[in-house]
């Protein structure tokens, strides 16, 4: 450490202030110096939870720089979501030594090190392996490194952990982060959770990080309950003061206003992930539609199988398809297949016609046998109602050879249906059936599947799983998980606005109801019928007593005695 360093320097809250002053930040508002002073305190396994926006990537930056203007000695290597990220984080660590008068003679000199992608030397430090600052992916070899302190600065992004096994993955790469620090070093995490199951409180905090929570807005008291010691004091001291739940912790930064249209736009849930910190799941009952409750099982061709059974054990999981649930969720095989097949008693297409925006056309197709349901297509349309995408429609009924085709009527008043039926009738004419829907759209979701899938009658097709997990819609890498069908089946709760997207799982609710309705009037059919068989027999049985001899001492062979 130098000895002509400012006294008041050391304490990295004040030099944060004159970092944010020399890049025309203005002040640091009352999170980002609360997140400093607590970075400040003692402890070397330490993680931040701070809302999007607040500027965890800036903060990390001038506390790399801080710790190299402490101690020349200090050997920084941050780990980030993506080399890319681990790039730009090493450009703007240099690029402040360079700019920033007061630690200008940190700059490396000539013949140091001084890469973006390698890393870079200070100019004071002494000759050493491994550079004083060096940013990495967080899947990257980090062999041969050595750090005083490890940063992870917002590893976990949607893309890295939107399946489970991608959390596996990120799970074990993290803890290679204790191999490559030297004795009496730093991890600090500061991130944003992008899921219930984030790694920052399902993983770290277990093995003994200890993390501190900043969430947007003030929690309620029960809210407050559920992040536990994780709360930041600052906040707590507000829900202790009885400031109104709800009310922004930063005005300055996010007024209710911007938070509420931001809600809007990613939707409730996401909304409480990435804003309120908030990963908790209450109980198993708050997500009750499961992928282990699906089977997976071919069903493109003409036939299918007389009868198949699931059943959960290790032999019928299938390991090889992604798995957009929670920890635990899995798919499952039918342990069994009968070699009898017959064709189909039945193939629907339902088609959520929304489409607008970032909506999209979603639709599914369904296939019925013997009481079990087949998922055998499923997709989401962009572009709304262009010619191409009611001509894609047709192909997929025409290719599954669907026999009925089922359309949500409840926006456009039947638009939809009037411009895709003469391109239906040219390609594939086939009946068509609008319906309007008008009850909550999550209850009716989870009302419909949830009891199909708890009998595991509903099958789906491997290929539909793959094409699901693909962004083939190209849509923000932030925002792709969450138009998947399997996310959105994981992911919706009975809570009105629980899916920001919900297309694709509507159209495959769509086209299971139509099947339950079918059966249940087969059901009521057989009953009739079956009563009828019944009474039947039984007059016959009658008649045939009746004609035994002096079964009415009369001589007529009726069973109704004339008088």
């Amino acid at each position: 450490m130098s000895a002509d360093i400012d006294p008041r320097l050391k304490y990295f809250p004040n030099f944060l202030f004159l970092a944010w002053r020399h890049l025309g930040l203005g002040e640091p508002d009352a999170v980002q110096l609360d997140i400093a002073k607590y970075l400040s305190e003692d402890g070397d396994r330490k993680g931040v939870m701070a809302f999007r926006g607040v500027g965890k990537s800036w903060l990390t930056g001038t506390l790399v720089d801080h710790d190299l203007y402490l101690d020349h000695n200090a050997r920084e290597l941050v780990a980030s979501a993506s080399a890319q990220r681990a790039k730009k984080f090493t450009q703007f660590t240099r690029r402040l030594i360079e700019e920033w008068p007061l630690i200008q003679h940190l700059r490396p000199k000539f013949g140091q090190r001084d890469s973006a992608t390698e890393g870079f030397d200070i100019g004071p430090a002494p000759i050493h392996q491994a550079p004083s600052c060096s940013a990495f992916g967080i899947t990257s070899q980090l062999t041969g490194a050595r750090a005083t302190r490890i940063v992870g600065d917002d590893i976990e992004i949607p893309k890295n952990s939107d399946t489970v096994a991608k959390r596996e993955i990120l799970a074990e790469a993290v803890k290679e982060f204790d191999s490559v620090l030297s004795p009496g070093g730093k991890i600090t995490y500061l991130g944003t959770p992008q899921t219930e199951e984030s790694i920052y409180t399902k993983i770290l905090v277990p093995r003994g990080f200890k993390f501190r929570i900043w969430p947007a807005r003030v929690p309620s008291l029960k809210q407050a309950d559920k992040y536990g010691d994780m709360l930041a004091p600052m906040i707590r001291k507000m829900v202790d003061d009885k400031v109104p739940p709800g009310t922004p912790v930063v005005p300055s930064r996010f007024t209710d206003v911007d938070l509420t249209k931001r809600e809007l736009a990613i939707g409730r849930s996401t909304f409480m992930l990435q804003f309120m910190l908030d990963t908790s799941l209450s109980d198993a009952e708050k997500y009750p539609l499961r992928c282990r409750d699906l089977g997976v099982f071919s069903c493109t061709g003409p036939m299918g199988p007389v009868k198949l059974s699931w059943a959960s054990s290790q032999d019928t999981i299938v390991s090889d398809l992604p798995v957009l649930g929670f920890s635990g969720d899995r798919w499952h095989s039918p342990i069994f297949v009968s070699r009898d097949f017959a064709d189909w008693q039945g193939s629907v297409m339902t088609i959520d016609p929304s489409g607008r925006g970032k909506d999209e056309l979603a639709y599914a197709i369904v296939k019925m046998l013997n009481g079990n349901l087949f998922l055998s297509d499923a997709k989401g349309l962009t572009g709304g109602y262009v010619k191409e995408n009611l001509e894609a429609l047709a192909y997929a009924a025409k290719r599954h050879g669907v026999k009925h085709i089922r359309i949500e009527s409840n926006f456009g008043d039947g638009m939809f249906t009037a411009l895709f039926q003469p391109i239906l009738t040219r390609i594939y004419p086939c009946t068509v059936e609008e319906v309007r829907h008008n009850v909550q759209k999550e209850r009716r979701i989870i009302d419909t599947l949830e009891p199909v899938m708890n009998q595991h009658r509903l099958f789906v097709d491997p290929e539909v799983i793959v094409t699901d997990h693909k962004n083939y819609n190209d849509h923000p890498e932030e925002t792709a998980s969450q138009y998947s069908l399997f996310y959105q089946l994981t992911h919706i709760t009975k809570d009105k606005g629980s899916l920001h997207h919900d297309d694709r799982l509507d159209a495959l609710a769509m086209a299971v109801a139509y099947w339950v309705e079918v059966m249940g009037k087969d059901d009521h059919n057989a009953m009739v019928r079956h009563k009828q068989e019944r009474f039947d027999k039984e007059l016959e049985s009658y008649y045939e007593q009746l004609k035994l001899p002096g079964a009415l001492h009369g001589t007529t062979d009726t069973w109704v005695r004339r008088r």
